[in-house]
């Protein structure tokens, strides 16, 4: 009987995790409004490390002064490519001003509203380390492998422990040597 409880509770926090998940830091390529940048290079620093991961959520607005990830714009030299800097200003047309806290000049990009990915939210330095690593296809094909192999193992039929021991043929007893 503990079992089944401790089952079902499992069960109940494993959803209540997934719904959390699904509603707050769902990624925006599956329709949330999270972005999940790994940071490359030191033009964030000191703010941001190489390696750590950024949580970008989408917002209205975005002012001077806010981190945001933005696209690199259409029709220019690495179009679509993420970047993470500081908003310093307003630039001509739409655009933003965008600089990294280590850079001594702004990008050459001025992105738009419809750019811009999400202002940073969340940080986890350091764990955007091991999310490179799982996405090198070695390593994600090897997790694919183990992951199935998992699956397989645990459909095999595991004898209950209520279930009686299967009865063994008796042997047929030969008379001894003695009794002839």
């Amino acid at each position: 009987m503990t079992w089944r409880i401790a089952n079902h509770v499992l069960l109940g926090a494993l959803i209540l995790l997934v719904g959390v998940w699904l509603v707050v830091l769902r990624p925006q390529s599956l329709g949330g409004p999270v972005l999940y940048v790994v940071v490359r290079g030191d033009s964030m620093l000191p703010t941001y490390q190489s390696g750590d991961l950024v949580l970008a959520r989408s917002e209205r607005s975005y002012a001077a002064g806010d981190i945001v990830a933005y696209r690199v714009p259409s029709q220019e030299f690495g179009a679509g490519r993420i970047v993470i800097h500081r908003i310093t200003g307003t630039g001509t047309g739409n655009g933003f001003v965008v600089q990294g806290d280590h850079n001594p000049t702004p990008d050459p990009w001025s992105p738009r509203v419809s750019d811009i990915a999400g202002r940073a939210w969340l940080v986890a330095p350091g764990l955007g380390r091991a999310v490179a690593f799982i996405h090198q296809p070695v390593v994600a094909g090897g997790m694919a492998a183990g992951l199935m192999v998992m699956v397989l193992l645990a459909r095999r039929p595991r004898p209950s422990a209520s279930a009686a021991p299967a009865a063994r043929p008796r042997r047929r007893s030969r008379p001894s040597p003695r009794s002839r």
